[in-house]
C-alpha cells in the first residue's frame, strides 16, 4: 500500500496562460490579413495597417477600430458618486434598488389612462411619465387618473410642452389634496420650454420656468421641476454628440436662468432632470450615458459646483418601426441594456406598438417585462458601471464626449441654444447628419431587420389608437423606417385595389448552387419595397427563363445567376424576356458594360441605393401612389 503523496502549494497568484508565448499586435494583424486576402477585400499592394480596413465611423465622425488594447485607455473616469461622476452618479450605484422602471403614458381617454397607469403599478413600474395638454391627458384629468397612485411611492414626471405652468399647479394641487407633505413630494414638474420651442418654433418661456424652480426648491426639497429633454434633437436625425451637446446647451441656458433667478449653483442643477435617447447600438448608448455625466461635470466645475446629473433614458422613437413591429422587443432591449449598463437613474422601454399609436396591454407587458427580465433575472444593476475598463468603452465615452463639447461649445458662440435654434444653426446641422443618416438607410449600410432586410410580406398588421399629435412648426421628428414603410402602404394600396401585389420575376439561371445567392439577395431587396418576387425556378436556356416569365403574371424581371452564367446566358435571357413583354430587365450582380450591352436595363447590387430602385420599380409596375 503506497503513502498518499503530499499536497501541492497553491500559487498566490494564478497566471492564466503563463505557460504560452506572449502574442503581439503583428501577430494579430498578419492574421487579419490572411482572412482578408482569402476573401478578396485586401487591395493588391496594400502597405499601410491591416485594421484600417475593418474600421468604421460613426455620425460624429469618431473612428471605431476593430481592436483597442492598453495603448487606446482614455482618461481616468474616477469612482461612482465623484466629479466627473463617468462611472456613476451615486457612490452606491443602482446594486440596492436597481433603477427607475418609468412608463410613458399619453391617452387621452382619463379612464383609459387610469387603468394603464395602475396595470403598470401593480406590475413593476415604479415612477410615470405623464403627457398631458394638447400632445397628451387633460390637465384638469390628473386628479382622476391619479386617484388610486400613492405619489410618495411613485414619482411622476410630467411633460405638458406650453402647459407646463398649468399642469405643475394642478399636479402640486393632487399630491395636497392626498396629503402627501411637501417633503416627500417627489418626481419632476417637466418644464422645458427650450425643448418646446426646438419643436415648435414657439416662444420659450424661461422666466415662468425659472420662477417654478424657484417656487419647487424653497418648498419641495425632493421636487424637481425641468426636463432637458434631448429627444427633439435625438428625433430630427440628430447623431449622439448633436443630442448631447445641444441639449448641454440647453442644461447650461436653464442654469442661468435659475442662478439670475436667485438661486446658487448646486440647487439650480438639482432641478434638472436630462433625458436621452437609448438606442440598439449598445455600445454608442452606454459611452452616451457615460459622457453626458461627464460634461455636465465639467460645467457645474467651472460655475462653481458639483452636482451630478441625473438622466432618464427612453428607448428611441426614431428607431422604431411600424413595420414587423415585433423586432422592436428586440430593439428596445437592447436600448434598455445600454442604458443600464451607462448608468441611467431611470429606463423607459417605449413599447413595441409604439410608432403605431397608443399602445395595447400586451404591449405595455412585455415593456415593462423586459425592463424585469433586465434587473431581476439578469441581475444588470448588480455591478456599478459594468463597462468600465474596456478599452473600447472608455475610448468611445471620450471620443464622444469630446465631439458633443465641441458642437456644444459652437452652439454657445452663436449665442445659446435659442439663438442657435432661431438662426437656424441646429436645424441645418442636425439636417445634414439626417441626410447623411438617410443615404445611409437607401443604401441598406444601415439596416432595418424587418423592413429594410428580411421583410415579411405576409405580415398581419397591426392597428392602434392614434397618439394625439404633438405641435410642430420646429424641428422635425423622424423615424429611420418610414421612406421603406411608405413603399409598403403603396403595395398594400395596389394589394387593396387589384387584389394583387405589384411583383418581380427573378429569372434564375443555371443550377441552384449558381444562383440561390444573388436570387435571396434580390429577394430581399424587392421585398423590402413591398414587391412580391416570382422565382423562376433552374433555367439553363432563353427559352425557358422567357416561357416561366410569361406565366408569372410579372411585368419587370432580374436576372440572378454567377458570373459564368451571366457571360453565356444574360444577353439571349434578357432579349427574351423583352420579347415576352417585359418592361424592364434588371440584373442581380455590379454594372458591367458588356451587361448593359446585352439589354439588362439596370443592376441591383450590395450598396445600391435600394429606395431608388425601389421607387422607379413600383412606378414601371404601376403601383398604386
Amino acid at each position: 500500500m503506497t503513502s498518499p503523496s503530499a499536497p501541492q502549494a497553491v500559487p498566490d497568484e494564478l497566471i492564466l496562460a503563463g505557460e504560452f508565448a506572449g502574442a503581439a499586435r503583428e501577430q494579430w494583424q498578419d492574421l487579419v490579413a490572411g482572412v482578408l486576402r482569402k476573401s478578396g477585400a485586401l487591395p493588391e499592394g496594400f502597405d499601410g495597417a491591416v485594421e484600417s480596413l475593418l474600421t468604421s465611423r460613426t455620425y460624429d465622425g469618431i473612428v471605431v477600430a476593430p481592436l483597442y488594447t492598453a495603448e487606446d485607455a482614455a482618461p481616468s473616469g474616477g469612482f461612482p458618486g465623484l466629479p466627473p461622476f463617468v462611472r456613476g452618479g451615486r457612490p452606491e450605484g443602482q446594486v440596492a434598488t436597481g433603477w427607475d422602471v418609468r412608463s410613458r403614458h399619453a391617452d387621452p381617454d382619463p379612464a383609459a389612462a387610469r387603468a394603464a397607469v395602475l396595470a403598470d403599478l401593480e406590475h413593476g413600474v415604479t415612477s410615470l411619465w405623464l403627457v398631458v395638454g394638447e400632445a397628451g391627458l387633460p390637465v384638469s384629468a390628473l386628479g382622476d387618473v391619479l386617484a388610486e397612485v400613492y405619489l410618495d411611492l411613485a414619482p411622476v414626471t410630467l411633460d405638458a410642452g406650453a402647459e407646463f405652468a398649468a399642469a405643475a399647479e394642478e399636479l402640486l394641487r393632487v399630491h395636497a389634496d392626498k396629503g402627501v407633505p411637501a417633503s416627500e413630494v417627489k418626481g419632476n414638474l417637466g418644464a422645458d420650454p427650450l425643448g418646446h420651442h426646438a419643436r415648435t418654433g414657439a416662444g420659450a418661456d424661461l422666466d415662468g420656468a425659472a420662477a417654478l424652480a424657484v417656487r419647487a426648491a424653497a418648498a419641495y426639497p425632493r421636487l424637481r421641476s425641468i426636463v432637458v429633454d434631448g429627444l427633439p434633437f435625438h428625433q430630427a436625425g440628430g447623431s449622439d454628440a448633436e443630442e448631447l451637446g445641444a441639449s448641454l446647451a440647453a442644461g447650461v441656458a436653464y442654469l442661468r436662468a435659475l442662478t439670475a433667478a436667485g438661486l446658487d449653483v448646486d440647487a439650480a442643477a438639482a432641478q434638472l432632470d436630462f433625458r436621452y435617447a437609448a438606442t440598439a447600438d449598445q455600445f454608442l448608448t452606454i459611452a452616451k450615458f457615460r459622457a453626458a455625466r461627464r460634461l455636465w461635470a465639467r460645467v457645474t466645475e467651472v460655475s462653481g459646483g458639483a452636482v451630478a446629473q441625473r438622466q432618464h433614458a427612453v428607448s428611441s422613437p426614431a428607431m422604431m418601426t411600424r413595420r414587423d413591429p415585433w423586432v422592436n422587443m428586440l430593439r428596445t432591449t437592447l436600448a434598455c441594456f445600454g442604458a443600464g449598463v451607462g448608468g441611467a437613474d431611470a429606463v423607459t422601454v417605449l413599447p413595441f406598438d409604439a410608432a403605431l399609436g397608443l399602445p395595447d396591454a400586451f404591449a405595455r407587458r412585455v415593456a415593462r417585462n423586459t425592463q424585469a427580465v433586465l434587473l431581476e433575472e439578469s441581475k444588470l444593476a448588480g455591478v456599478i458601471d459594468p463597462a468600465g475598463g474596456s478599452w473600447y468603452v472608455e475610448s468611445l465615452s471620450d471620443e464622444l464626449a469630446k465631439a458633443a463639447w465641441s458642437w456644444f461649445t459652437e452652439i454657445e458662440r452663436a449665442g445659446g441654444l435659442l439663438a442657435a435654434l432661431d438662426s437656424g444653426l441646429v436645424a441645418d446641422r442636425l439636417g445634414a447628419t439626417w441626410a447623411a443618416r438617410s443615404a445611409n438607410l437607401a443604401t441598406r449600410v444601415d439596416a432595418i431587420t424587418g423592413v429594410s432586410e428580411f421583410p415579411n410580406l405576409a405580415e398581419k398588421s397591426l392597428s392602434r389608437k392614434a397618439e394625439p399629435a404633438r405641435p410642430g412648426g420646429g424641428l422635425p421628428a423622424v423615424r429611420y423606417a418610414e421612406a421603406y414603410e411608405e413603399l409598403r402602404d403603396r403595395s398594400d394600396r395596389t394589394l387593396a385595389e387589384t387584389g394583387a401585389r405589384p411583383k418581380v420575376f427573378l429569372a434564375t439561371l443555371g443550377p441552384v448552387a449558381a444562383h440561390t445567392a444573388r436570387a435571396s439577395f434580390a429577394a430581399n431587396l424587392f421585398q423590402a419595397g413591398g414587391i412580391e418576387t416570382v422565382a423562376g425556378g433552374v433555367a439553363t436556356d432563353a427559352e425557358t427563363v422567357a416561357a416561366r416569365f410569361a406565366g408569372s403574371g410579372a411585368t419587370v424581371a432580374c436576372l440572378c445567376g454567377s458570373d459564368k452564367s451571366y457571360a453565356d446566358l444574360a444577353g439571349p435571357a434578357a432579349e427574351a424576356l423583352k420579347a415576352a413583354g417585359a418592361a424592364q430587365v434588371l440584373l442581380a450582380g455590379k454594372p458591367a458594360d458588356g451587361l448593359l450591352r446585352s439589354g439588362v436595363d439596370g443592376f441591383v447590387f450590395v450598396g445600391c441605393d435600394t429606395l431608388k430602385i425601389l421607387r422607379a420599380t413600383l412606378e414601371t409596375l404601376g403601383a398604386k401612389a
